[in-house]
């Protein structure tokens, strides 16, 4: 077994490499190009985003396909991922997330996009779109549909389920002392409950759940700043400085260069926002929306959402603890940042990663659920429900450091076939963004193909 993971973990690393991260930071750069800059519509986006009512043709209210699509993205890394690439690249990784988020914007604006303008309505009534259907029906390209859903389904089992349901029963043992089965029975429950009706009770309860666990978090993170304010221009400072200069042996700190603080920020940025990995265009498709555009902008604000605003948060709390100059690592040094302030600190975490990860189980599902439809048809859905339901609860009981390694794995990878349509059909954005928003349209219906 350990044999197994050290060539997991190296392929990984191949996969997860300098290839990918100038793939997908390429494609953030050259679809801001593309788009005329399309972040200065943010305002606008954000504005649709808190629309609920039904709007057109789709499964779910836009508000609620963003929802989901934040549920399954806000997630660990926004708070233990953060932790690592500080930790490895200094203080100046939190800036360099952060960039790679405002850039990220265009890409999950065009990866939307093209979902919507692609999608098929099934044999059962409800939308599905995603890369897979922009590479069968926009290139032409079934087989790399086809690949992309295989990894999909692959990743959702890994990274959207068993290894998060092992993080909630880890940290409700390690903090509370409660056995990971009980844990593992009452979240088993609990997915049951929600993911066995379908993408309207996923949406619905996601709706609630993701504003009140990213604002419960962000001001919890803001309270934890200002109990020690004199510090907070300082960390800003050192964390601008440092991504452009590197940062000098501190403490326990071994020193990192500009190239490592632009790696690791880079990297765990672009892990977190999933901007470019083509996941969440998957639900997207289901949203209630006139035309292609209008839902491509309100999908574009998760990825706001996600790093610009959350993981920035939580890189400034680490930064302004200074417990990163102490040698500690991940997960160690995100819960010694949370306990410098006593009560306040560890109950934001606890409250935190527990809404987190629920939250990413829910959203996969339906991503790994839409995949396997895909493959499949209609008829394997039900059977994906009860698969899902008890893989939570072996991942809350079981040891999964290969499963993890594996998932991270088919994770990268997905990304490779998406980056191609999105590349590939950029024409296909561009005519789309023209027609209905430089040319002022956004009322104006698109008919389903």
């Amino acid at each position: 077994m350990k044999e197994l993971e050290a060539l997991l973990s190296r392929i990984s690393d191949l996969v997860w490499g300098p290839p990918l991260l100038i793939l997908l930071t390429g494609t953030h750069l050259f679809l801001t190009f593309r788009l005329r800059l399309i972040q200065r519509y943010l305002p606008l986006a954000i504005r649709l985003s808190f629309r609920r009512e039904k709007e057109g043709t789709g499964d779910v209210s836009q508000f609620g396909a963003l929802t989901t699509a934040l549920a399954a993205t806000i997630g660990t890394g926004n708070i233990v991922g953060v932790a690592t690439a500080v930790a490895a690249g200094g203080p100046g990784a939190v800036l360099w997330m952060w960039l790679t988020g405002v850039f990220g914007i265009a890409t999950k604006y065009a990866e939307a996009l093209l979902s919507v303008h692609y999608r098929v309505r099934t044999a059962t009534g409800e939308m599905a779109g995603g890369p897979m259907y922009a590479l069968e029906r926009g290139l032409k390209a079934k087989w790399l549909g086809q690949l992309f859903a295989i990894l999909t389904a692959v990743a959702a089992f890994g990274i959207g389920c068993m290894v998060q349901a092992n993080s909630i029963s880890t940290l409700a043992h390690d903090t509370f002392q409660i056995s990971p089965w009980l844990t593992g029975a009452v979240l088993t429950v609990l997915t049951a409950v929600v993911i066995l009706g379908g993408i309207t009770w996923i949406a619905s309860v996601c709706e609630k759940l993701v504003p009140f666990m990213a604002v419960f978090y962000v001001l919890g993170c803001a309270l934890l700043l200002v109990m020690e304010p004199g510090k907070i221009l300082d960390s800003i400072k050192l964390i601008v400085s440092s991504a452009f200069s590197g940062q000098a042996a501190v403490g326990g700190f071994l020193g990192a260069g500009m190239r490592e603080a632009m790696r690791f920020g880079v990297a765990r940025g672009l892990f977190s926002n999933e901007s470019g990995l083509g996941s969440a265009p998957i639900v997207a498709a289901a949203a209630q929306t006139k035309n292609p555009v209008r839902q491509a902008l309100v999908s574009s604000t998760g990825t706001f959402w996600d790093t610009v605003v959350v993981c920035a948060m939580t890189g400034l709390v680490l930064v302004n603890s200074g417990d990163w100059t102490k040698g500690l690592s991940g997960a160690a040094l995100t819960k010694s940042a949370f306990s410098e302030i006593p009560v306040v600190g560890p109950t934001v975490l606890t409250v935190g990663l527990l809404t987190f990860v629920f939250s990413t189980i829910l959203g996969w599902s339906y991503y790994g659920e839409k995949a396997a439809e895909y493959l499949m048809g209609p008829r394997v859905i039900r059977p994906y429900r009860f698969l899902w339901v008890a893989a939570v609860m072996v991942g809350s009981v079981a040891s999964l450091h290969a499963v993890w390694t594996f998932a991270d794995i088919a994770n990268g990878l997905m990304a490779i076939p998406n980056l191609i349509s999105l590349i590939a059909l950029s024409g296909v954005i561009v005519k789309s963004t023209d027609e209905y928003l430089w040319q002022g349209n956004l009322e104006k219906e698109e008919p389903l193909s």
